[in-house]
């Protein structure tokens, strides 16, 4: 008989499942600060739950362990929870100062600094990155995958070029047909997607938001400008109401700030971790906008999944946005007209001119 998993990621669902069963078997107690429950604790049978970095109160954790249950400990000195519950989202990332003394500063720079305690710096990313796909796992329950597509591309356009423009109008036709968009989650048209998404809700929004964003046009020339601009549409614009979108971003580009818009954001550590979740979970299809080597490699990846597809019904769309740009400045269409060739990878493979055509053949 296979063992129920029962997740516990609040002390409100401790108190819940606590209530209801005195055996903790199957139990996941993730990061929930349970020094005021040792009582209800050390009444129940430990046997077979696991522990996540979890608080208990002295001699509880000895105890508990005695008696069969499984507990990580706290990781001390970390800017980050590696046994995360949720996704972020912008206030958890940037909170409202400066970027400089932000949680995603304080992580970044973690990240580039591993110094002799490098097994302890590993163990604790890797553990966070595993939160972090559970915790997509959770946001996405109740989701067809059939139902979302990624939108990718290039992260040096910038805010006011028609190209945003563009990819923000796609993200809110998309949102709006019912489709979950998914990006990348950094600037540029992956910003500009998750933007459309989130004011899918407001049809006028769209050109007096790009008129905020337009004041700032990049990240390069002053981070903190370009967080505030954002923080400004937000603020127009609160996220109770807005259209939802996903984001996978990663620290191993955290020279590339990740963009706000996204109402759930699933941040990694592990780029090629990044890369392969991001590429999985658009069942629905990929779009790609005009960009350079990450774009590109983003294209082939996906289309190595379509090209030894055993089964035609997992081949996902793939459109490409932009002729000159994938025949001429990058020519990846003639390849992928190729490759699908007498495939089923070939009837879903697209190369058209407009966001309109793309979001016709996706979703």
């Amino acid at each position: 008989m296979t063992r129920r998993l029962v997740e516990i990621d609040s002390l409100a669902d401790f108190d819940a499942h606590s209530q209801g069963s005195a055996r903790m078997s199957g139990w996941v107690v993730q990061s929930v600060d349970l020094t005021d429950r040792s009582a209800e604790l050390l009444a129940h049978d430990p046997r077979g739950a696991v522990l996540l970095g979890c608080r208990l109160e002295p001699g509880v954790e000895d105890e508990l362990r005695r008696r069969g249950a499984l507990l990580f400990p706290r990781l001390p000195d970390l800017p980050f929870d590696p046994y995360r519950p949720s996704l972020y989202d912008a206030d958890a990332l940037y909170g409202s100062g400066a970027y400089a003394g932000s949680p995603d500063a304080a992580v970044y720079a973690w990240s580039k600094s591993t110094g002799p305690a490098a097994l302890a710096h590993t163990l604790a990313a890797t553990l966070h990155d595993h939160a972090i796909t559970d915790a997509l796992d959770d946001a996405t329950a109740g989701t067809d995958p059939a139902r979302v597509v990624g939108v990718m591309g290039g992260h040096a356009l910038q805010r006011g070029e028609p190209g945003y423009a563009a990819a923000a109008t796609l993200g809110g036709r998309l949102a709006r047909a019912g489709l979950t968009v998914l990006t990348g989650g950094g600037p540029g048209a992956m910003e500009a997607a998750n933007l459309g998404a989130y004011l899918s809700p407001w049809p006028d929004a769209l050109d007096p938001a790009l008129d905020l964003l337009g004041t700032a046009p990049t990240y390069r020339a002053a981070l903190d400008g370009w967080l505030d601009a954002a923080r400004a549409v937000r603020a127009c614009w609160p996220v109770d109401g807005a259209g939802a979108s996903l984001s996978i971003p990663t620290w191993f580009y955290g020279h590339e700030p990740t963009n706000v818009f996204a109402t759930g954001i699933a941040k990694y550590f592990a780029n090629a971790l990044r890369e392969d979740t991001l590429l999985h979970r658009c069942r629905g299809g990929i779009v790609y906008l005009p960009g350079q080597a990450g774009t590109v490699q983003e294209i082939f990846q996906a289309v190595t999944e379509n090209f030894y597809a055993a089964d035609a019904s997992l081949v996902a769309p793939m459109v490409l946005v932009g002729v000159e740009h994938w025949t001429r400045s990058y020519p990846a269409w003639p390849l992928l007209q190729a490759l699908g060739a007498g495939r089923a990878m070939g009837r879903v493979v697209h190369c058209v001119d407009s966001v309109e055509e793309a979001a016709d053949l996706v979703g």
